[in-house]
């Protein structure tokens, strides 16, 4: 008989105990590996929403706070800028180094989304990850003559209940769903954004110009009174003309000609006093590597001490068993079994019950993640697979063996030692 079939009986005989054993390392290997695909869902989560554009412009307070308010619509906008300042980039002296320039106004929601002002360059200009181009699920970006169209994300569409030819008031100010709200005049969807698995299928675009119409939203001109909603069913007066000196954005996403020029533009524009420049992309990467990684590296220590908890547990268990298996060790010993085969069968023992519990414990991972991948999905827009390994998890395997080797060798020191008379007679 093989010395992994003398094991594996000695784990039969204690079923109950060796199964307790076995699952509890396989909950702590699950909890390593979940720990590790939530890590990536962040991690992709974030940089996928930082790409598209080299810089943000936007007026001047925090850079992180900046790029988490424009980004990721987290937080409020800090302030705005002059509409005259975005058209610096279209027509003035940063004409040569931008590709594309897209404003955007921040401040309304619908239903918790937040409803985001721009123009219909947004969806043919940029893209949302490199080589990627927004595409539609359903409809057609909005047109620029179209003052009360909008375009949805594909989340938002889904959660709000909104398709193509629908409409929807949005609330001033970033309003919770169900809370009360001041609502403005509605918009119509023109088009259905396909998912992105970016921050921007969690929003709604209007056209900037029927954004700038909505009450609190212009700089009163000179000797005006204040701009002022009409009342539902009236018609809007959106002749009134508009000057540029009214007009407030939030930010400009900035896609520059080439990626060199990034840097020195963003140097340009942070020496004036109007506004200033942040490279998302560095942002979101020294928040992941400095915050969210140092997080991300607390859970896994975490994790990694209940593997080291459970693999203890193997060594109490068959520690405990030790006295029941004097007599068995001895009859081995006696039929001609070396100390050292009798120490290897406690040690392949310690094996069995670790790798058995660890190969469960992917299991367990990989089992919950396709369980919440829908979720994560609905909630992220980031398509999580269920047996997407990780490289971190080649390491379980080789780390297992090494922790049961090492929890093993008490048990297996105390049957090498083991005095063959003594047990017999006894």
């Amino acid at each position: 008989m093989s010395l992994w079939k003398i094991a594996w009986r000695s784990i039969e005989q204690r079923a109950l105990a060796s199964a307790l054993t076995a699952f509890s390392m396989a909950l702590g290997v699950a909890l390593v590996v979940t720990v590790l695909v939530i890590h990536q869902v962040v991690d992709q989560s974030f940089r996928r929403g930082a790409q598209g554009y080299n810089l943000i412009v936007g007026a001047k307070g925090g850079r992180l706070e900046l790029v988490l308010s424009t980004v990721y619509h987290l937080g409020r906008p800090i302030e705005n800028i002059p509409y005259k300042y975005y058209l610096e980039f279209t027509e003035g002296r940063f004409r040569q180094s931008v590709d594309a320039a897209i404003p955007i106004c921040m401040g309304d929601s619908y239903e918790g989304f937040p409803v985001i002002g721009t123009v219909p360059e947004m969806f043919t200009e940029l893209q949302y990850q490199e080589g990627q181009k927004y595409e539609f699920a359903s409809g057609g970006n909005f047109h620029p003559g179209s003052e009360y169209e909008a375009v949805a994300g594909w989340q938002a569409a889904r959660k709000a209940g909104l398709a193509v030819g629908g409409t929807f008031r949005p609330a001033h100010g970033l309003i919770e769903k169900g809370a009360p709200a001041h609502t403005h005049r509605p918009f119509t969807i023109a088009g259905v954004l396909a998912p992105t698995g970016t921050p921007m299928d969690r929003a709604l675009f209007v056209n900037m110009e029927g954004f700038f119409h909505l009450e609190g939203h212009l700089r009163p001109a000179a000797g005006a009174h204040p701009q002022e909603e009409p009342a539902e069913g009236e018609a809007h007066d959106h002749d009134v003309p508009i000057s540029d000196d009214q007009k407030r954005i939030t930010a400009i996403l900035v896609s520059t000609k080439e990626d060199w020029l990034a840097a020195a533009l963003a140097k340009q524009i942070n020496e004036d006093s109007v506004a200033q420049a942040v490279m998302p992309a560095q942002e979101i990467a020294g928040l992941l590597d400095n915050i969210v990684g140092n997080i991300q590296l607390l859970l896994l220590l975490l994790a990694i001490l209940v593997v080291v908890v459970a693999g203890i547990g193997i060594l109490v268990s068959i520690y405990n068993s030790m006295n029941d298996r004097r007599h068995e060790i001895a009859v081995m010993r006696a039929l001609g079994a070396r100390r050292s085969t009798v120490m290897v069968v406690i040690l392949l023992e310690s094996v069995l019950l670790s790798l058995g519990g660890g190969l469960l414990g992917l299991l367990l991972g990989h089992g919950l993640i396709a369980l919440l991948g829908p979720t994560i999905e609905g909630e992220t827009g980031v398509i999580v697979g269920a047996w997407a390994f990780q490289w971190a998890e080649l390491i379980l395997i080789p780390g297992l063996i090494a922790l049961a080797a090492i929890v093993g060798y008490l048990p297996a020191a105390v049957a090498y030692r083991t005095d063959v008379a003594k047990s017999l007679s006894g």
